[in-house]
């Protein structure tokens, strides 16, 4: 329902529609996760994105008719987290989702796509908000756009890893760049047989791959000052393949008025951009 083979991957724990297109959800996060790992004792921003995400498929299968083994485009995913609010406390965090369908578009009876937006409460607080946009589309269609790329696997060898405290990881298996001989920019470096990041077979670089690529990225600039990313925006122009290099690129942009940092972030493969991510950081966190 969730795109996901591990049910440990999985965070949503239920639904119900409670207006047309409106609904409720319920999620779990982790108190520890393999890779989505706290940061300064907040849970990791990126398992917004993640829930948000699973929220779009699962409603999809579940509430919108999509049958299993259409494909999924996602065009934007973002999130913003309440830091202060995201603490890992003594329990898994359980949350309820007020989830908000919009530009619903059909193809004939059946759905192409949507836009959708999120409010996660923990506890009665709001401790994160977020939405995203997607397609989707047939497996027949899918075939036909993917052409000889359907079946596509990653690199070999993989590029070297940058060493994972400076990208903000603890093991070499989770750092997705690889150093080049440009400032501010690494090649991304795919390993389509992680647990996480690649929990079933795909013919594509996912989104939240990306969306990691750039988290890296911006804690690349300066590996002393840890990037907790509270804001991510990221809008998705094309897939990203798995057997071609892919150039990721930081832009560190003027420090806000409260200290906040921001750095935008493009990925560029055979001479187009495949996405770009604003991403933002409380300045105060040290």
């Amino acid at each position: 329902m969730v795109h996901r083979a591990a049910v440990a991957e999985v965070f949503l724990t239920g639904w119900s529609r409670t207006a047309e297109n409106r609904f409720a959800l319920t999620a779990q996060w982790p108190r520890a996760h393999s890779y989505f790992t706290p940061v300064n004792g907040c849970y990791d921003p990126l398992l917004a994105s993640e829930t948000i995400r699973q929220v779009g498929t699962l409603l999809s299968h579940a509430e919108f008719d999509v049958p299993f083994g259409d494909q999924f485009l996602m065009w934007d995913l973002h999130h913003s987290v309440r830091p202060e609010r995201a603490g890992v406390g003594a329990a898994p965090a359980d949350l309820e989702l007020d989830v908000i369908c919009s530009d619903i578009r059909r193809r004939g009876r059946r759905l192409a796509g949507m836009r959708y937006e999120v409010t996660l409460y923990c506890a009665g607080q709001v401790i994160a908000t977020g939405g995203a946009a997607f397609d989707c589309t047939s497996p027949a269609v899918y075939r036909r756009v993917r052409g000889d790329r359907v079946g596509a696997t990653g690199l070999r060898p993989l590029p070297q890893a940058l060493a994972p405290a400076s990208v903000g990881r603890f093991l070499t298996t989770d750092v997705v760049l690889s150093a080049t001989e440009r400032p501010l920019e690494w090649q991304l470096r795919v390993d389509d047989q992680h647990p996480v990041l690649f929990d079933h077979p795909v013919d594509h670089v996912p989104g939240m791959v990306l969306m990691e690529s750039a988290r890296q990225a911006a804690q690349a600039i300066d590996p002393s000052r840890p990037f907790l990313p509270t804001t991510m925006r990221s809008e998705f122009s094309r897939y990203a393949e798995l057997d071609s290099p892919c150039w990721i690129q930081a832009e560190p942009l003027p420090t806000a008025g409260n200290g906040d940092r921001q750095v935008r972030v493009t990925g560029h493969q055979e001479g187009n951009t495949v996405f770009s991510c604003l991403i933002g950081a409380p300045g105060a966190a040290e």
